[in-house]
């Protein structure tokens, strides 16, 4: 039972259904849909479609979305995969005649083309009630008729000024009187309401081919990109099998690569070889926690790419003889100085989304474009922010995530669900780009290992390793001091996290009850809502 007298707040309760997001419009826009008479999977994109508007910031219609889906509440897990691919006539070679070792963010070579508008309305066709034209109708009218702007969206909005001021169609839409707005302003959008206006009329060709599609390509080759028609109208997302792994009784269930999912699966796997410690926040505890990452993340640095186009070793990621090997190698009196090399055997900005409708159809769903505003470039007539997920790719020749033609990137954006006994437990995810696999890992952990409030769950001090050989850690602020000092004298250089970190919502079903709890991020706007 949460203390009440700490400054957080109560999980949701609820009987008939639940909706948990990032920002109160789209949590309440998901309620609205719910008792309008949609399902899971019309909440989810209707509210989808208001962050859109609403945390331009954090998602858009010009990035990418995956979702996992659970019929009934079954243990039968659907996996989309809605992420984008290169241009085909981008490949290394022209990354290598211009001298580049990374992919610029600002720039079209950042930019794969959106996966998000054909990933809505195959899901939608697939699993969705009502009419896909009233799943935007609510986004339609905040871009129109404007929004006001939230704390956290402001403070977000604030960080990337000079990104949107290098760019005059981004600066234009975004900087009104040439700043970001502030909390309580009304910003509106009226060239994204045309956009979403042709896209509930037409569906997936309203973006994928004619205007909107000429706008983007257009103005993405205007800036050297190699972006065609034909790469948008042939994008196409996918039905793919979830990749699994057992945790205490309980079946995770997460996307396959090309997400990182595998590595949330992989950091729990570890975890599995430790019993709990007293305290979910010791330095014992975080210490272990920071050595999987560490040790989960050099193994997905050197395998995890888009399976299509390389080889993707999941069964190897997954057994348990190398969940132990790794474990094995975590000494509680010191860092790891140097991690094992990964052989092959023979990285922040994202809406996530969780409903549970009366049905107990559950869905997970997560949009993103990855860095806040994604790339900075904005398609001067539809409106439309496009992501920078181009910049996942490796520039290294022979990696298995190097860039190539029609190829999708290692990705972020994972997420989750958790079944038991034939039932949907959990429908859960956590935002915050690299750290999405750790925060998943972390989440299941609390719960499962602790049987702690999913509110306190969330609520707790994050930290997470920079990567590599590197011993740095960032850490939130409210980490005691206590704890990081143990942690300084093991080895780990904490350093103080330039700003909250991630993100999560979560929707547990409790059938002993007939009931809903959820539970959403203390550190973004937005609120989990039953009724």
């Amino acid at each position: 039972m949460r203390n009440f007298e700490k400054p957080t707040r109560s999980v949701a309760v609820s009987t008939n259904a639940m909706a948990a997001t990032s920002h109160p419009s789209a949590t309440l826009t998901a309620i609205n849909i719910l008792q309008a008479g949609g399902n899971a999977m019309d909440a989810a994109i209707a509210a989808c479609a208001v962050q859109c508007v609403v945390e331009p910031g954090s998602t858009g219609i010009g990035g990418d979305c995956f979702a996992l889906y659970a019929p009934k509440g079954g243990s039968e897990v659907i996996a989309y995969n809605g992420s984008g691919r290169t241009p085909k006539a981008l490949t290394i070679d022209w990354f290598e005649e211009r001298g580049l070792t990374e992919v610029p963010r600002q720039s079209p070579s950042s930019v794969t083309i959106p996966g998000a508008i054909d990933a809505w309305t195959r899901l939608h066709a697939d699993h969705g009630r009502l009419p896909f034209a009233e799943m935007l109708a609510p986004a339609i009218r905040f871009a129109e008729e404007g929004y006001a702007i939230a704390p956290r969206v402001h403070r977000d909005w604030l960080r990337e000024e000079k990104l949107l001021a290098a760019e005059k169609a981004a600066a234009d839409i975004f900087l009104p009187g040439g700043r970001a707005p502030r909390i309580g302003e009304v910003h509106r959008q009226p060239k994204l309401a045309a956009t979403l206006r042709r896209i509930a009329a037409e569906g997936r060709d309203g973006f994928y081919r004619g205007p909107v599609t000429e706008d983007m390509v257009r103005h993405l080759r205007s800036l050297g990109g190699l972006h065609t028609l034909e790469d948008f109208d042939a994008a196409a997302g996918e039905y793919v099998g979830p990749v699994t792994t057992d945790f205490r009784g309980y079946t995770i269930h997460e996307c396959p690569p090309n997400g990182q999912g595998i590595i949330a699966l992989m950091i729990l796997n570890i975890l599995s070889h430790f019993g709990a410690t007293d305290d979910p926040a010791s330095p014992d505890r975080l210490h272990i926690e920071i050595e999987a990452t560490r040790l989960a993340y050099a193994a997905r640095d050197c395998w995890l790419a888009d399976p299509a186009k390389a080889d993707v070793p999941v069964e190897e990621m997954l057994s348990d003889e190398l969940a132990a090997r790794l474990a094995g190698m975590i000494d509680l009196r010191g860092a790891l100085t140097d991690l094992p090399p990964f052989e092959m055997p023979r990285h922040r900005d994202t809406v996530y989304i969780s409903v549970v409708d009366s049905d107990r159809n559950a869905v997970s769903f997560i949009n993103s474009i990855f860095d806040s505003f994604g790339s900075g470039i904005v398609a001067p007539r539809s409106g439309v922010i496009l992501h920078n997920r181009g910049q996942s790719f490796s520039l290294k020749r022979g990696h298995p995530n190097v860039i190539a033609p029609g190829k999708r990137p290692l990705h972020t954006i994972i997420p989750g669900m958790v079944t038991r006994n034939g039932r949907t437990e959990m429908s859960f995810g956590v935002m915050g780009g690299y750290y999405q696999a750790m925060g998943h890992a972390h989440l299941i952990s609390r719960i499962l290992d602790y049987g702690m409030d999913m509110q306190d769950a969330i609520d707790l001090p994050r930290l997470v390793p920079v990567g590599g050989n590197d011993l740095r850690v960032e850490a939130e602020h409210t980490l005691s001091a206590e704890t990081a000092a143990e942690l300084q004298r093991r080895g780990f250089e904490i350093i103080p996290a330039e700003e909250p970190i991630g993100g999560a919502q979560v929707i547990r079903i409790d059938w002993k009850n007939g009931t809903l709890v959820g539970a959403s991020e203390s550190r973004k706007d937005g609120i989990a809502l039953g009724f």
